[in-house]
């Protein structure tokens, strides 16, 4: 069996007895697994197609208003109004790359800002879709089998679900034939298309993907917070925060993201508590260390150095 497999399934176990050791930090817990889960997302697109995004803020939002809108002012079933976003953020994201995928390096980047921005703006603006700049309240939601999705404990498990599927799918990704295509995508597109792959369609499919499973978390944030505002989950920050995950983790590996998620989301809740106002001044040194240590990430310079070391010791033999 896969190793990436049975660590997945351990701390998955792990996971679903965590709240039962430590049920005063299920919020600290939400918010780590929500942030594993963007980043695992976000590095499909950006670690292994290598498409640096600063635009995923608005999969987050896209997915956290369908649950809101759909629940407050039409009725609809939390699952049904994710299962829209779901569609929905994967048609935005092909749209989007039509438009911009023609673009390469920064200004690809640049391009994910403004529209991002347009988004946002959007969502401010457009009362009668989002509600204002004023938000959204989400009042009630069904009880499916009784269980209260208000709950904090409901809450965790959704975000642990959520994280755990976008790692799975990652695993799947890194051991098949798409995963191969991204890669060469993102090292040498002009000898990727030498070989027959097309990198428009595999980057497409890369940001529909990405954007789903984005837009995913999206939703499940939306039930946590119980409301939303267009200046805080369309936020420019928020996309910086998640690409920043990915990139301070690993780009491009299975698990660099979630070490990113435990090292800043951890380090941010440690700084806050002990350091008070001093806490952003010592976040940003932590950053700033691993970035010039560690350029490739925290797992992502270990996985080089064995790599290369595994290579030479095949030479030498």
């Amino acid at each position: 069996m896969n190793k990436h497999l049975i660590a997945l399934f351990c701390l998955v176990v792990l996971g679903i007895f965590y709240p039962m050791a430590f049920p005063g930090y299920l919020t600290f817990a939400i918010t780590l697994l929500l942030f594993v889960g963007w980043a695992t997302a976000w590095d499909i697109l950006g670690g292994w197609a290598g498409q640096v995004s600063l635009g995923h803020a608005s999969f987050v939002g896209l997915g956290g208003y369908f649950v809101a809108v759909g629940t407050s002012h039409y009725g609809i079933d939390p699952w049904w109004a994710v299962l829209m976003a779901l569609i929905v953020a994967a048609l935005l994201a092909y749209l989007w790359g039509k438009l911009t995928f023609t673009l390469t390096g920064p200004y690809f980047t640049l391009s994910t800002i403004a529209i991002a921005e347009i988004i946002r703006l959007v969502a401010i603006n457009e009362e009668w879709l989002t509600g204002g700049a004023t938000g959204v309240f989400i009042f009630s939601l069904p009880e499916p089998f009784g269980i209260d999705l208000f709950d904090r404990l409901s809450n965790y498990y959704l975000a642990l679900t959520f994280a755990a599927l976008c790692i799975l799918t990652v695993i799947v990704i890194s051991r098949n034939k798409f995963g191969y295509q991204l890669r060469a995508v993102r090292e040498d597109e002009s000898s990727a298309m030498a070989s027959g792959i097309n990198p428009l369609s595999v980057k497409l499919k890369a940001f529909m993907l990405s954007g789903s499973l984005t837009a995913f978390g999206g939703g499940i944030y939306a039930i946590f917070l119980s409301f939303l505002e267009p200046q805080v989950v369309f936020f420019l920050l928020l996309s910086v925060q998640i690409a920043l995950t990915a990139i301070i983790g690993g780009r491009g590996t299975i698990w660099g993201p979630s070490a990113g998620a435990f090292l800043l989301v951890g380090a941010g809740e440690i700084f806050r508590t002990t350091f008070a106002e001093a806490n952003m001044l010592i976040y940003g040194l932590l950053i700033m260390l691993v970035i010039i240590f560690m350029p490739r990430g925290i797992v992502g310079e270990p996985s080089r150095y064995f790599t290369r070391r595994a290579y030479a010791k095949r030479a030498q033999d």
